[in-house]
Formats: C-alpha cells, structure tokens, sequence
C-alpha cells in the first residue's frame, strides 16, 4: 500500500470513528484543512520537476476526492442517525383511529315532536304554523278569553314591545292561537261555499310548537312545548276527541294496556271541557294516573271567532305537552334536563 492510499484509509477510519458532526469537521481538518496532510502533500510538490508534477498532482488528487467522499458519507451517515433518533422520539402510532367529528342527532324533545306529527299525520292531521309573537287577540279574545276574564290570571305572560295598550304582543302562552289563524284562513278559503250554503271541507290539524310562561321548576320552564289539535266539522262529537285520543296515546307508547280518563275541567276555549290522565298497566308507572293534555267542545264563542256558525259547526280541541310526553316516555324526572345542553345526557337519545 502506497503512501496516498494508506492516508485515504486514515482518513476514512477516522471519519468513521467521529460520533457528532463537530467530530467530523474536527476530524476533516487534519486532512483537508490549511494544515491538513493534504494540503502539506499538495506545498511539497513544489521541488519536483513539470512532469513529476503532473503524474503527483494527479494521484494527489485522486486521493484527495476519495477522502471528500469518505467525508460526504459519512455526514449523510450522521444527519441520518440524527433523523431516526428524531423520528423515535416523535413516533406516530398510524394504527390508531383517527378523530372524528361527533355525529349529531335530534334533540329528544323534537324526535318526540316528529313522533306526534307522524301519528297524526296517519289520521289525516295537517300541521299549522304560526307566530312565537302573537297578538292578544288571537292569543286570547279569539279564544274567548276578554280582558277581564279570570283564566287570563293563569298564564304568567311575556309582553314585548309593539302593539298598543289595548291590545299588547306577547309570546305566546299556548300553540291555540296557530289553531284559530289556520281556522280563520281555512274558512276564508271556503268562503265562496259557505254563503251557497255548501259544506265547508273539515278543519282537522295539530298545532306543534314552543310557548313562553314565567314558570321555572323541575317540571316547568319558561320556554316550552306544546301541542294542539283541532278537528271542526259538521258532525265531530265528544267520542271522536276519545277514539283519537285514546289510539294517539296507545301508538305513542307502544301500549295496547294503556288506559285513559278524562276528568272534567276548566278552559275558556272549550265547553264542556275535560282533563286527560293515563294510566300504565305494567312497567315503573303502573297504576299511576297521569296528567297528559286538556282538551273540550270546541267553545261556540271560538268557533264562531273562526267565522263560523256555531249551529252548524261543532268540533273538539285538545293540547298536550310534547316535554312531559318525553319526559315520561324516556323516564326522565326533570324538565330541565331537556334544556341545559349537557351533551352526556342527549347523546343518550341518539
């Protein structure tokens, strides 16, 4: 082994030997640097003859590259020992799952809210629609409820801006006035048959929707919901409001057993009226009476409201609380539950 070989080779051991890149570079000055063994070969080629110079510079340099590329591998040799190190200490684990966004659902008080429509809708209910602020006529006068009547003492009202001192807007306190703004334009729409003395198509249609009370407990809050139906017709009785009352209630809980009572009662709107409880035959509600709507005749004051003659016309209404619905469907004991956006307690429902 010649002498410029035999310094390639000291050069590559040493370079193999250099743990860091500070090594390396201390490592590459003893060859290449100023004072380097290279450069000391190169300052002594000076005494030689041309062609000496030639033949010696050449393999000179020959060694002189191979030691540069001893140098290059070994750095690429560190900055990837430098890389795994740095990937292991930030090692990803690509079997995991990755995260997802939750997948949302309806609210439990509105999965029972198209639960009621679609039982209705099976029995020919249309849905009405109307205002959350509503004037005081159509939430009372309409409803045979004038100003001095007592039954005005039992909804606690929310009266916004707008109207005048005779006839306030407010939130609604029931979903009754959607009923009475439905059955004014059914009747406007019909009214060309009506002065012929024809039958006017029935009325048949549930009023679904939140309503505003000062009231706030475990089973009450100020914004609720409610739902209410009407069905107007010639020949609407008493035991029309019980079969369909009776069958709604049955398909809503899922129970052939479930019995009902309807207990005589109070509203302005409806004469004679009455209170409806259920009673579970089996289950952790067995035996219980339980307040579920109210509900009455149609009021011939109210029907005679709507632009019809109370004579001819005679119909039921009735409105229940979709919230207590849910709450006893569900066995939920408190109403605020449904409305404090605790996302455990409504993924539950989904």
């Amino acid at each position: 082994m010649n002498e410029l070989d035999s310094l390639v080779e000291s050069a590559t051991q040493l370079f193999a030997q250099s743990a860091t890149p500070a090594d390396l570079e201390n490592a590459k000055a003893q060859f290449l640097g100023k004072s380097g063994r290279v450069t000391e070969l190169m300052k002594g080629m000076a005494q030689l003859s041309v062609e000496e110079k030639k033949s010696r510079g050449a393999a000179i340099n020959v060694a002189k590259q191979a030691i540069e590329a001893a140098l290059t591998a070994r750095r690429q040799a560190l900055a990837d020992a430098e890389l795994q190190l740095q990937l292991k200490a930030e090692a990803l684990d690509v079997s995991l799952p990755g995260r997802q966004r939750g997948q949302g659902g309806l609210h439990p008080v509105s999965l029972t809210l198209e639960r009621i429509q679609g039982i209705f809708g099976s029995m020919g209910f249309d849905v009405a629609e109307g205002p959350e602020i509503e004037s005081d006529w159509f939430n009372f006068t309409a409803l045979n409820t004038p100003e001095d009547h007592p039954a005005r003492s039992m909804h606690d009202t929310f009266y916004v801006e707008g109207g005048t001192a005779t006839a306030p807007n407010l939130l609604r306190t029931h979903t009754s006035p959607m009923q009475i703004r439905h059955a004014v334009q059914h009747v406007k729409k019909h009214r060309a048959a009506l002065d012929a003395g024809q039958a006017m198509p029935e009325i048949r249609v549930i009023a679904p929707g939140r309503t505003y009370r000062v009231d706030s407990d475990a089973t009450h809050s100020p914004m609720f919901h409610q739902c209410e139906g009407l069905w107007i017709g010639e020949n609407v009785s008493f035991k029309d409001l019980k079969v369909i009352f009776t069958d709604f209630c049955r398909t809503f809980f899922e129970s052939d057993d479930l019995v009902l009572r309807f207990r005589p009662s109070f509203f302005p709107f409806t004469e004679p009226s009455a209170e409806i409880d259920i009673q579970f035959q089996t289950g952790p509600l067995a035996g219980r009476w339980l307040e579920v709507a109210g509900s009455g005749q149609v009021h011939p004051n109210v029907v005679r409201n709507m632009g019809l003659d109370p004579e001819k016309y005679i119909g039921f209404a009735f409105g229940m609380g979709p919230d207590r619905l849910t709450m006893l469907r569900y066995g939920v004991n408190d109403l605020r539950l449904f409305f404090d956006g605790d996302i455990r307690f409504l993924s539950q429902f989904q």
